[in-house]
């Protein structure tokens, strides 16, 4: 029986429909890119919806120090210094040696994990610098967490008072915005930062994130030489926050008996005659010597009202005011949940000490992880617009660390999943990511968290420092 034309034309109509269909079906990747797409354009939106146009800048007073930093691929460094690999990760608190080096880097380079040592060891630092000089990708540039965060301050519409010794050449390289207090030096404090990028290969291991090894031999940093210049201009320059960063140049460095204390006691007298109105922020970093946490944790740590820090510095406080040990490494990619939970733990163990002369509550927490941003703000602090600065301090990761201030998202990639849990706890409330609303914001008792995706960086052009950018980043909106 032959079969009707309606029929067969119908069958061939529906046919080319499936076909085309087929045909024009998005490619797996044009649709992840059509969503990274969508993210971006929410995440700019959510930060756009605070403007600092048209009112006082914010001002803010930031120390300590500074430093000269030369940029160099990690592994090429130490193929140019002739630094042998080492099948022995080791973790050393100084580096003494071009074997404890190799063991150090051995140990933070397949995690990914950033790291700074001090080289006790100047003829070998020397070795190190001189070897830098030779690479055509090394470059120059004006570092230190304190330095790093002024200039993003003032990029962003701050009025800055920066405590720090710097020479000539390195103060031209900070924003106009930026008034130094402190007095030159000849000599500036020289970093080098051994950068290395997700899949890099040094021997047998191979990295499994972007990041950076610093090693520093300072002079002026670990003394925080800049502080009485720095506490005279803080009264005429009346700062709405004052920031602290940079102690970490303290750790393990070689003082004379007593000479650590007597400095964290001059500081910790400018942080109780801060007026209880101007906020207080901490910025936290990579500390090794559980000697210097323990007098962080009574000379600084009690005096601030927001602290900042990275995934591996946030278990590191813990386990120390939980009267554990120093976490040298944690995991490299932690689970929202996991974080979520740290921070509700040292939010309480922060709030639970007794309040003695200048202490201040606990009332920020911004956690800066490669995946997302965690901000944490108590209700009725001074602290306020938390889901446009999370969704700030996440734009500036990516853009500080591919270099650029326009976000290119061909060169970006989520690495956070579609939905996370609150807590680690058995039931706990899973969250969608939003590409609309990328920015996740919810109130748990006394406080409000915000979470945003990273656009991670694929070409990278720096790490170092992206934990200050992002960190000063984050404040500006909250001020």
């Amino acid at each position: 029986m032959a079969t009707p034309p309606k029929l067969l034309c119908g069958g061939l109509l529906s046919a080319l429909v499936l076909l085309a269909a087929l045909w024009y079906r998005p490619a797996p990747e044009d649709i992840l890119q059509s969503r990274l797409d969508v993210v971006l354009t929410s995440l700019l939106r959510a930060e756009r919806k605070v403007e600092l146009g048209g009112l006082p800048p914010p001002r803010v007073a930031i120390g300590f120090g500074g430093c000269l930093d030369i940029i160099v691929d990690g592994v090429e460094l130490l193929d140019e210094a002739g630094i042998e690999h080492s099948r022995n990760p080791v973790h050393h608190d100084v580096i003494q040696t071009e074997k404890q080096l190799a063991e150090s880097f051995a140990y933070f380079f397949p995690p990914g994990a950033a790291s700074e040592r001090y080289v006790s060891n100047a003829t070998l630092f020397r070795k190190l610098v001189t070897a830098s000089k030779k690479l055509s990708e090394m470059r120059w540039s004006l570092g230190g967490n304190a330095a790093s965060m002024a200039n993003r301050l003032a990029r962003e519409g701050c009025d800055v008072l920066l405590g720090g010794r710097f020479s000539r050449e390195q103060s031209k390289a900070l924003s106009q915005n930026v008034t130094v207090a402190g007095d030159f030096v000849e000599d500036a404090d020289i970093h080098l930062i051994l950068e290395y990028a997700t899949g890099s290969r040094w021997g047998e291991y191979i990295s499994r994130r972007a990041n950076r090894y610093i090693v520093h031999s300072d002079v002026h940093n670990p003394l925080i030489d800049s502080l009485e210049e720095f506490r005279l201009h803080l009264s005429s320059f009346r700062p709405d926050v004052l920031v602290i960063g940079g102690l970490q140049m303290m750790d393990n460095f070689p003082f004379e008996a007593g000479q650590r204390v007597a400095r964290l006691k001059a500081l910790q007298d400018l942080l109780i005659s801060t007026d209880q109105s101007t906020g207080t922020h901490f910025e936290m970093a990579s500390f090794v010597e559980e000697s210097l946490m323990k007098d962080l944790l009574q000379y600084v740590i009690p005096y601030a009202d927001s602290l900042g820090m990275n995934e591996q510095e946030l278990p590191n406080l813990l386990s120390l005011m939980k009267g554990g040990n120093i976490t040298v490494l944690s995991d490299p990619y932690p689970r929202v949940a996991s974080i979520l939970d740290q921070m509700r733990e040292l939010y309480r163990l922060v709030n639970s000490q007794d309040l003695k002369k200048g202490y201040r509550k606990l009332t920020r927490l911004h956690i800066h992880t490669l995946a997302f941003q965690a901000i944490a703000v108590s209700k009725g602090s001074m602290w306020k617009n938390t889901m446009s600065a999370t969704a700030k301090a996440s734009l500036t990761a990516n853009r500080h660390v591919c270099g650029s201030a326009q976000i290119d998202t061909t060169k970006a990639r989520l690495i956070l999943d579609d939905s996370f849990s609150v807590s680690r706890e058995m039931g706990s409330t899973r969250i969608p990511v939003k590409e609309t609303r990328p920015v996740s914001c919810w109130e748990e008792s006394d406080f409000e968290i915000c979470i945003a995706p990273v656009l991670v960086c694929t070409q990278v052009y720096q790490t170092a420092g992206g934990g200050d950018n992002v960190s000063a980043a984050g404040l500006v909106l909250q001020i």
